[in-house]
């Protein structure tokens, strides 16, 4: 199936992702925003999303993305990517108004919410997936670009067990466009401001390992966030760091998002389904990488974490 026999009927097609949009995310729209203009001239399409990293503005058309959600605005189509409705943030009246709504992800925790859902785990990424949705035709070098740097950030560049042959051959065919795969790499995933490093030192530094240090946690404060004049847009990378210590196989990293509330991202190497863990906690993602939002203080949430993680330690050693 092509995706652009879903909407070839449309005259206002509205694109969105996920509150806290990652690089999955927002090259996911973007690719589609473009693809879309391309294949559709004469139709009006907006984008909804909140405002991104500044490192993906090498991204043509970032500057066309609406932040502010306040429209009465009814789209014939909403395309929701890399996430269910509950992760719409503030676009989710947008989207519920929408005469046809389609959600193309690739989170084994979505059981779809559209009228059309295109969900398929087992690809690396929502660019991938969307890259397989596309007439390959109309795909160019920008689309190739976007594509490329979204399946690169959710396989950790190609690192990661969701990397598979064809995304292996999907990335080959993108690089044949030409464009500067490197530097795009190094800009988006690997280059840290200097106060982003000082806070990622800061959590590992204070962080603690538990269950026979076959876990590690560490937590950011508001008050830390404040003082390094920070956002969650820096902590980015943080749990990735925590989940290569030797012998760690399950990493947790939290930050204090109000009064009593965090936000969980997980990651592990594949010994724990985080995914399980987070989707007991409202939360969901992949079995290596997932994420929730969890109310109570810092050490009710690692015992409550524990407890999951622990049960499937058992089982594992069983």
């Amino acid at each position: 199936m092509k995706l652009i026999s879903e909407v070839k009927d449309a005259k206002k097609i509205a694109i969105g992702g996920h509150v806290r949009p990652d690089g999955d995310c927002v090259c996911s729209v973007m690719a589609l925003y473009r693809y879309l203009q391309k294949e559709l001239p004469e139709a009006q399409i907006d984008i909804y999303l909140e405002k991104p990293s500044e490192v993906f503005r090498c991204i043509q058309g970032m500057e066309e993305i609406h932040s502010d959600f306040q429209t009465e605005e009814k789209y014939d189509v909403f395309v929701a990517l890399d996430c269910n409705d509950e992760r719409l943030g503030e676009a989710l009246p947008i989207f519920r108004r929408a005469g046809r709504r389609i959600n193309i992800d690739h989170h084994i925790s979505n059981t779809g919410c559209g009228d059309l859902n295109i969900i398929e785990p087992q690809k690396s990424s929502t660019a991938e997936l969307l890259y397989e949705l596309m007439e390959q035709d109309a795909v160019d070098e920008e689309i190739a670009k976007a594509i490329y740097i979204g399946m690169a950030h959710d396989t950790g560049v190609f690192r990661y067990s969701n990397t598979s042959p064809r995304t292996l051959e999907i990335a080959a065919k993108l690089l044949g466009f030409g464009f500067d795969f490197s530097a795009l790499l190094e800009h988006t995933f690997f280059e840290r401001t200097y106060v982003q490093t000082q806070i990622m030192g800061r959590a590992v530094l204070e962080s603690v390992r538990f269950m026979n240090d076959r876990c590690i946690v560490s937590m950011v404060s508001r008050r830390m966030m404040e003082f390094y004049q920070v956002g969650p847009k820096d902590l980015d990378g943080i749990v990735n760091h925590l989940q290569v210590v030797s012998g760690v196989d399950c990493a947790i990293f939290m930050y204090e998002i109000g009064t009593l509330q965090y936000k969980v991202s997980m990651r592990s190497n594949g010994k724990v389904n985080v995914a399980q863990v987070a989707v007991q906690f409202g939360g969901g993602g992949h079995l290596r990488a997932a994420g929730c939002t969890m109310n109570g203080t810092y050490h009710d949430n690692i015992n409550n974490l524990s407890k999951e993680i622990a049960g499937q330690l058992k089982k594992e050693q069983a």
